[in-house]
């Protein structure tokens, strides 16, 4: 919205120019996503704690966590809103990315919303039933993917790259990017969410690898630095750079609160949205690879999910102390704390990584 002004009053006054500026404008959305979360975030955490909307501990897990019992949840409402304000006001509307991520994230943000909603509202301990929970998401990420694909304009939307080579370049069927986009975004959503089980813990990396993903963006959006690190060129993708940005500013003003010792829990409402957005992201932007990489501590905490539950049907044995993975480290007696700033420096190197991908090729 305020895109759209200052591009009105180009014609009165150059100096707001400026505000075409991509970079410019997302410096803009990360402090808007920022300064609106560390607003809003008081009262919202307020409103949580009179209706009682609070956090329900497994018996089963750490018993440093018993004193968790009762911290408003559902918190990542206070990342969405963020996220929508901004890219509202900082963004180019008329951009059909744009609103494709805006799309899928608010319709997994929909779904972990009527499951919390069910846990700490209703009173049933086990939310929404598995299968449709997972149907639902089947059904945003199958819409997405399909929507991506009837509107690709250019052959390197479609495309499958591979990081460090860059003559690899494989054309992909309907089906074949369907399903690839479908895993991501899925996938991508249900690995933020098994990582959100420490205070700080999700929102962090969730916040490096958006940015990181702003970075692809940007790039492959502009035909120039495309052509010169030899990435996919996109046209129109850098506009996401905004989202990215947004994302960013929400996700570290959400963390002013649910940073150790939390005042406020995500909840499946937003790690189920941040997830879809990261994964719609890298399908976008055709680095799907290397987002897996940057996001390598979801993926971590999934294989952890994965390995224990094969292993307990198989052998009857478990792998871990207790899954997924960051309750491990707590069982051996690492103190919370340093568990999440271990995985945020992991989180950070293996962005670094990522970005340090461009420039490999």
């Amino acid at each position: 919205m305020l895109y759209w002004v200052t591009q009105q009053l180009t014609a009165l006054h150059s100096g707001f120019n400026v505000f075409s500026y991509l970079t410019f404008r997302a410096i803009l959305a990360t402090m808007s996503a920022l300064a609106i979360s560390l607003v809003i975030g008081p009262s919202m955490i307020a409103r949580l704690s009179r209706y009682q909307i609070g956090q329900v501990v497994r018996e089963d897990g750490p018993k440093s966590h018993l004193p968790k019992a009762g911290t408003p949840t559902m918190g990542g409402a206070l990342i969405l809103v963020a996220i929508l304000l901004s890219t509202l006001l900082w963004a180019d509307l008329e951009n059909r990315f744009v609103w494709t991520v805006l799309g899928v994230t608010f319709a997994f943000g929909l779904i972990g919303f009527y499951d919390d909603y069910l846990k700490l509202v209703v009173g049933n301990s086990k939310g929404l039933i598995p299968r449709w929970k997972y149907f639902w998401q089947s059904v945003a990420g199958l819409v997405t993917a399909i929507t991506l694909w009837v509107t690709a304009e250019t052959p390197a939307e479609t495309t499958f790259f591979l990081p460090f080579f860059k003559e690899f370049a494989l054309p992909m069927s309907g089906f074949a990017y369907v399903v690839l986009a479908y895993l991501m975004i899925v996938g991508m959503s249900n690995a933020v969410n098994l990582t959100d089980g420490l205070d700080g813990l999700a929102i962090m990396p969730a916040a490096l690898v958006a940015g990181a993903l702003g970075v692809f963006a940007y790039a492959s959006g502009n035909a120039v630095f495309a052509e010169y690190l030899q990435i996919p060129a996109i046209p129109n993708a850098g506009e996401l750079l905004i989202f990215c940005a947004s994302l960013a500013g929400a996700g570290l003003g959400f963390l002013w609160f649910n940073a150790y010792p939390a005042q406020v829990f995500m909840g499946d409402v937003g790690a189920l949205a941040i997830g879809a957005a990261i994964g719609v992201l890298a399908v976008i932007v055709r680095q799907e690879l290397v987002a897996l990489l940057m996001g390598g501590v979801f993926v971590l905490e999934t294989a952890s999910v994965i390995l224990q539950v094969a292993s307990y049907k198989l052998t009857g044995r478990r792998i871990f102390r207790m899954a997924p993975i960051h309750h491990h480290f707590e069982l051996k007696g690492w103190a919370e704390p340093k568990v999440i700033v271990r995985f945020w420096i992991i989180s950070l190197l293996l962005v670094l990584t990522g970005l340090a991908t461009l420039k490999l090729r």
